[in-house]
């Protein structure tokens, strides 16, 4: 195991939003340490036993994600570390951190690797066509969220203003009955609900709670307004032209996340259990061409709260479900 929490740090000391075990720390100081970093408490001794051993499931499980990573050869592969959510279990960080419930999800089909390589950077987040990096908590609220940046990021791309409060991601979980809360929900189905409504409230007059509440939307007046939604075909190369027209909500297997520090992440690396949504802002032709994924972990996970996925390989299955909304 000291082998493991050396090939950790040696791979995590180029990023200091994740912690680094030095070499030689017994597995016991390893975890005192990961939880002074975090500024993690425990309620009882045996909370903080579960949590240990979480944690070195996850030390095992970024040992050989590095290596895989590693193997796969692409230029600036990702890399793995001790993230804020490296002392969760799977079932725990997939309950809590994604939440995605597709109303109607498409039948598993094999989807072709893609010859057509995109020769065009794009970039909504440096063109100011998104809002600031947001944040569900242990919430498993990532449709409501992937469904407000899209009507923020529509509403810009028309040319109107959104209020730096952004929109109210949990008028949707409390309101929308079509979807289930901090239980999960599809960010296509919510957009819809939104039209129905007339819009969707502001965070400043609706603030996020991370938990179920009752449906307070009488107490604030709709401001942010879409006219419509479009689903975007099972193609990396359609969905490339729909980005150059605006960012976009997409859905994907986040299983393999959890300790993301940075990097492109191969299509090898990714399953297509689906469960998460989130927001594609961009693609990058360097390294071998990567989409940039915008998430809603929080600033200090990732790329400054980004993933960039390999392009070509259909990675964590990025077409499963794509919408475009229109102001």
């Amino acid at each position: 195991m000291s082998v493991i929490f050396a090939l950790i740090a040696l791979v995590a000391l180029v990023n200091s939003k994740v912690y680094a075990p030095m070499k030689g720390v017994s597995k016991a100081q390893a975890f005192d340490e990961y939880n002074s970093f975090w500024n993690k408490t425990h309620k009882n001794e045996a909370e903080k036993n579960a949590r240990f051993l979480n944690f070195l499931h996850n030390a095992r499980q970024i040992a050989l994600q590095n290596k895989q990573s590693k193997a796969s050869g692409i230029p600036n592969a990702a890399t793995f570390g001790f993230t804020q959510f490296s002392d969760m279990s799977p079932r725990e960080f997939k309950t809590k951190m994604t939440g995605l419930k597709l109303k109607n999800p498409k039948e598993k089909t094999v989807v072709k690797r893609e010859e057509f390589q995109p020769s065009q950077n794009i970039d909504w987040v440096a063109a100011g066509k998104t809002t600031a990096i947001k944040n569900q908590q242990q919430c498993g609220s990532c449709w409501a969220f992937s469904a407000t940046e899209e009507i923020e990021s529509a509403i810009l791309i028309a040319g109107g203003s959104v209020d730096p409060s952004g929109g109210a991601p949990q008028e949707i979980v409390d309101c929308d009955t079509n979807d289930s809360g901090c239980n999960g929900g599809d960010p296509a189905e919510a957009m819809q609900w939104v039209i129905s409504q007339g819009g969707l409230d502001l965070e400043s007059c609706y603030p996020y709670t991370a938990q179920d509440g009752t449906c307070a939307s009488a107490q604030c007046t709709p401001t942010l307004k879409i006219s419509s939604t479009d689903g975007i075909s099972q193609s990396e190369s359609a969905i490339y032209t729909a980005l150059q027209g605006a960012p976009l909500s997409i859905c994907c297997d986040a299983s393999s996340w959890s300790n993301y520090n940075g990097g492109v992440l191969a299509g090898s690396s990714c399953g297509d259990n689906v469960d998460h949504a989130i927001q594609l802002t961009g693609y990058n032709t360097a390294q071998g061409g990567y989409w940039i994924v915008r998430n809603s972990w929080g600033t200090s996970w990732g790329e400054a709260g980004f993933i960039w996925l390999q392009y070509g390989q259909n990675t964590c299955d990025i077409t499963s479900e794509v919408t475009l909304a229109t102001a």
